[in-house]
């Protein structure tokens, strides 16, 4: 079964120098919450189905897989640039 991308949210923390945590997951109305929530709080906000699907098998404040640590980071940069635009 796909997941559809609008019912998924994975938050992810991220603290050098160790790799990100997952630190919340949701499905429908909570991840409508996830993304409403981090939004309004100024935490940017990055759309990848196929990673929110291989994050969501993550447990909560566990850290990445290491499989994962290129796709993450790739969100990661996007996020950095696009941030530094805005400011």
């Amino acid at each position: 079964m796909t997941e559809n991308p609008k019912t998924l949210a994975v938050a992810l923390q991220y603290q050098a120098p160790h790799a990100p945590k997952v630190t919340a997951i949701g499905r429908g109305e909570l991840a409508r919450r996830i993304v409403e929530v981090g939004g309004a709080s100024g935490v940017p906000i990055s759309e990848n189905a196929g990673l929110a699907v291989a994050l969501s098998n993550v447990e909560i404040d566990q850290e990445i897989p290491e499989n994962l640590y290129r796709a993450v980071a790739e969100v990661l940069a996007y996020i950095l640039r696009v941030s530094r635009q805005l400011n």
